[in-house]
Parts: C-alpha cells; sequence; structure tokens
C-alpha cells in the first residue's frame, strides 16, 4: 500500500494457543536456531502453505460423497418432506400391526 508515495508495510498481530507439544517444538526450535518466535512461527507457516496446497485436502462433502448410496440413497422421501413422511411410515408400520 502506497501513502504520498511511500511503501506502506502493515503487519497484523496473531493470539495463537499451543499444546504443550508445539511449544516444547517452538522452545527447540528457537533454542537450535537462535531465531525469534516471531520468526519460527513465520517460517513453519510458509513451509507448511507448501504442503497444504500441494496436498489434496477433503472436504466432508467429498467424504461423504464416496458412499455409494444408489439413486436417492435410502431415503423414503426429499428432506423437505421428511416429517410428512417420518408421519406417513408409522402409520403404515402401525396399519400393519394391527392385521
Amino acid at each position: 500500500m502506497y501513502y504520498n508515495d511511500l511503501l506502506v508495510v502493515t503487519m497484523s498481530t496473531r493470539s495463537v494457543r499451543l499444546d504443550d507439544e508445539a511449544e516444547r517444538a517452538l522452545v527447540e526450535i528457537v533454542d537450535h536456531t537462535g531465531m525469534s518466535i516471531s520468526d519460527a512461527i513465520k517460517r513453519g507457516l510458509i513451509a507448511y502453505r507448501d504442503i497444504a496446497l500441494t496436498t489434496s485436502c477433503k472436504r466432508p462433502a467429498d467424504f461423504f460423497s464416496s458412499f455409494d448410496l444408489g439413486e436417492g440413497g435410502y431415503m423414503s422421501a426429499p428432506a423437505r418432506q421428511s416429517k410428512t413422511a417420518v408421519r406417513d411410515i408409522i402409520r403404515s408400520k402401525a396399519a400393519r400391526g394391527k392385521k
């Protein structure tokens, strides 16, 4: 971003909670490399970005689409009509029991 022909760089501040394992890893990295905590976290994020962008990420929809439920799955009626469908199914089962 430029302001009066000067390049202005803004940086955001983040608050992150680390579990014990992550905290130990961060301390080891800082002690071993001499980097600041901020630099160690920045480099870690940049390194992970490359991995994350090249690795396929499964969404919940991808997981559920792997199930072969056939045409319409195992549904008795569309979700929009579920209350009516449940009532009708219960009535039909109750009627069978009376015979």
